[in-house]
């Protein structure tokens, strides 16, 4: 009964990854191009049955990354297209580690509030933190320090009428703002969560 009950466990096992293979090349160590019963696909390099250098990753929904990988995780510099999801259309060109946006890069959305928009600066897990500029589809900038997608920190945010300096407290203005106007009138308001208090 035991010996049944193993074979039926094998036969399983089996089936589930009959459509996961590596289709051509070296798949162990070397240059190779892999399948899985998903329709995901990797072409590529390889390191002990690992993604491991430069390569490229489809996913069955037609996102995609091409870059460079280390132990099976996109690992250093890469680009990730979206072709669907709440990411559409959107790009990032930058550096990666463990799978996550990490190091310096550009982001641009190309659907849903912020198609058009662009980000060029740091990010770490997946998020707009550190130093970088947010331009949006009408041509406004933030330039400045962000934490967890937010504008956070010492930043400058320029508009069609106006300029204004100071820090700035998960997207609100708090502190000391510098605002200069179009017509060069200078204007220094203090800001509390973005309430302003005088």
């Amino acid at each position: 009964m035991k010996k049944v009950i193993l074979i039926l466990i094998a036969g399983m096992l089996l089936s589930g990854n009959a459509y996961a293979e590596c289709i051509e090349g070296d798949c162990t160590n070397g240059q190779g191009a892999f399948t899985w019963a998903s329709g995901n696909e990797y072409v590529g390099k390889w390191k002990d049955d690992k993604m491991h250098g430069q390569g490229a990753f489809t996913w069955k929904n037609g996102n995609e990354y091409v870059g460079e990988w280390k132990d099976g995780k996109s690992h250093g510099q890469g680009i990730q297209t979206w072709a669907s999801g709440d990411f559409a259309g959107g790009k990032y060109v930058g550096e990666w580690k463990d799978n996550k946006m990490h190091g310096q890069g550009t982001y641009t959305w190309a659907s849903g509030d912020f198609a058009g928009d662009k980000y060029v600066g740091e990010f770490k897990n997946d998020e707009q933190h550190g130093q970088g500029t947010y331009t949006d589809k009408d041509g406004n900038t933030h330039v400045g320090e962000w934490k967890g997608n937010k504008k956070h920190g010492q930043g400058t945010l320029t508009m069609p009428n106006y300029k204004a300096v100071g820090k700035w407290k998960y997207d609100q203005p708090h502190g000391l703002i510098t605002i200069t106007y179009a017509d060069g009138t200078i204007e220094k308001a203090k800001f509390k969560n973005g309430e302003r208090v005088n």
